[in-house]
C-alpha cells in the first residue's frame, strides 16, 4: 500500500469524523450544546449555499435563536466590562484571571450563523489546546452575540508565518492566497491565520482565532 493511499484513507476518516461532528452525530459531549445549535439552525431553516442567500437568511436565523435561547435558557449575562481587553471588527474579548479570554461574537464574518457554529466545531476538533466553550448568547442592543471561552495563551515571541505555512501544508492544507488556505480532499477552508490569530508560546503554534468555513459541494461528499 503507496504512503499516498494511506494518507488518503486517514484524510477519510478524518472526513466522515467530521461530517458526523457537523450533523450532529458524534456524541462529544464538550461540543454537545453547540451541535445542538446548529443542529436547530439547519432544520429549522435549510441554508442556501449561496452567499447572497445566506445573507437575507441571516436575519431570520438570529430570531431563530433569541427565541430558541429563550425556551433553553441559554442567555449569558454575566459580562464583566471592567475585563475588557480588546475588540476586533468581530468580537469584543474579556480576561478571566489570566486562564481564560470570553469572547463576544456577532458572527459577522459569516454568511450565517450556521457556519459560524460550524466554525466553532471545526476549531475544536484540529486544535484541542485552544478549544471555545459555548457559554450562550447576550443580546445588546438588538444585537446578538455567542458567548466562548477560550483558554489565555500569552505569546512568547512573534509568530513566524512561514511556520504557519508549512505545519499546514504538511497537513494537506493549500494556501490559496496570503494567509488563506484550503483543504482540497475535506473541503475545508481556514482563513485570516495571520500572526494575530496564530501566536507562539515557548516554540509552540497558538491558533486562537479560526476562520472555518466548509465547501458543501465536496465536504458532504462521501
Amino acid at each position: 500500500m503507496s504512503v499516498l493511499f494511506k494518507k488518503i484513507m486517514n484524510v477519510s476518516i478524518i472526513k466522515h469524523e467530521l461530517q458526523n461532528i457537523l450533523s450532529g452525530k458524534s456524541g462529544i459531549s464538550h461540543d454537545a450544546v453547540i451541535q445542538t445549535i446548529a443542529n436547530h439552525l439547519r432544520t429549522s431553516q435549510r441554508a442556501s449555499p449561496m452567499a447572497e442567500e445566506k445573507h437575507q437568511n441571516k436575519s431570520k436565523e438570529t430570531k431563530s435563536l433569541i427565541e430558541f435561547a429563550k425556551r433553553h435558557q441559554l442567555f449569558f449575562n454575566d459580562i464583566d466590562e471592567e475585563k475588557f481587553v480588546a475588540e476586533g471588527a468581530e468580537q469584543r474579548v474579556f480576561i478571566e484571571e489570566n486562564q481564560f479570554v470570553i469572547k463576544l461574537n456577532d458572527a459577522i464574518y459569516y454568511a450565517s450563523w450556521e457556519d459560524y457554529f460550524y466554525n466553532l466545531l471545526l476549531h475544536n476538533y484540529f486544535f484541542a489546546d485552544t478549544n471555545y466553550k459555548f457559554l450562550g448568547f447576550y443580546l445588546k442592543e438588538d444585537l446578538l452575540y455567542a458567548v466562548v471561552k477560550q483558554p489565555f495563551v500569552k505569546a512568547t515571541s512573534i509568530t513566524d508565518l512561514s511556520q504557519v505555512k508549512a505545519f499546514l501544508t504538511n497537513n494537506g492544507f493549500e494556501n490559496t492566497k496570503n494567509n488563506d488556505y484550503n483543504h482540497p480532499i475535506l473541503g475545508i477552508i481556514l482563513e485570516d491565520l495571520h500572526d494575530e490569530n496564530v501566536l507562539t508560546s515557548n516554540g509552540i503554534l497558538c491558533f486562537i482565532d479560526t476562520v472555518f468555513y466548509i465547501n458543501p459541494a465536496v465536504f458532504w461528499k462521501l
